[in-house]
């Protein structure tokens, strides 16, 4: 009797460890299941070509910064930071009369800096050439 339950102890520690292997191993392929599962639409995503957000365009990202600006200068009129932006913003759009009025308001709150004064200078000259080069069209 000893025998057979020895026989029925090692039975059942084999059938425990077969049960065991067979849990890890579904253990194992559940777990890189999900991960493939979740890696696929996020490798989707990013060779979809038609989900790539749309450029902004240049031209229309200065004139946000220009209202932006100018918003600042509604209730700070005097405000050398916004001023300075504004100048900048309307350089890079080729808005000269815009940039000669802003560098006027410069020119006026700081008289000491010669490079407003000589950028204003500048400016005008170059919307001079550009008024006659229009006029001679």
């Amino acid at each position: 009797m000893d025998g057979s339950k020895e026989e029925y102890v090692v039975k059942n520690r084999e059938k425990a460890k077969k049960r065991q292997k067979l849990v890890i191993l579904i253990s194992i392929i559940s777990f890189f299941g999900s991960t493939v599962m979740a890696a696929i639409p996020a490798m989707q995503e990013v060779f979809r070509e038609d989900s790539a957000p749309q450029a902004v365009s240049v031209e229309s990202t200065l004139k946000q910064q220009e209202k932006g600006f100018e918003l600042v200068l509604q209730r700070e009129p005097n405000n050398q930071v916004a001023l300075d932006g504004l100048l900048q913003v309307r350089l890079q759009l080729d808005d000269i009369p815009g940039a000669i009025e802003t560098l006027e308001k410069l020119v006026k709150l700081n008289p000491e800096r010669k490079d407003y004064e000589l950028g204003l200078e500048n400016l005008k000259k170059e919307l001079g050439k550009n008024t006659n080069q229009e006029t001679t069209k």
